[in-house]
């Protein structure tokens, strides 16, 4: 027990807490979906179709027709990998990184509910975000 609380009930209070900070419009929803996409052909570009599945934690057949949405948005760009003809290698365009670069919309909703915060609750989030961030 940690302070009153066992593991399991912080990590309820935490899931509880973390969807209320979170926009809950399907709009911005879908633009948390395509910005983790993004960041994960980011991440390992020249990224194959199953690093990008794997790194968001979904199947391929799920990730292969979200792709194929940035793809056509513009977004990302699909060539074959000169390693390995028979793979495709996915980069973000210029366009796919610009939009990572923009903040979300939600973004804006969560920095107005901070910067009610007082300071020292402002440094008490900042703290235990970098305990989070060490995935301790």
């Amino acid at each position: 027990m940690i302070g009153g609380s066992t593991p399991q009930a912080i990590a309820a209070r935490f899931g509880a807490v973390a969807q209320m900070w979170a926009a809950d419009d399907p709009r911005e929803r879908a633009e948390r979906a395509r910005r983790q996409l993004l960041s994960a052909v980011a991440a390992n570009e020249p990224a194959t179709l199953n690093e990008v599945a794997k790194t968001v934690g979904r199947g391929a057949p799920a990730v292969s027709r979200s792709i194929d949405t940035l793809v056509r948005a513009g977004l990302v760009e699909r060539t074959q990998d000169p390693g390995n003809r028979r793979r495709l290698a996915l980069r973000l365009t210029q366009g796919g990184r610009e939009r990572m670069s923009k903040p979300t919309a939600g973004s804006s909703s969560l920095l107005h509910k901070l910067e009610r915060l007082a300071n020292s609750e402002l440094r008490a989030i900042e703290r235990a975000i970098e305990i989070l961030e060490r995935g301790h």
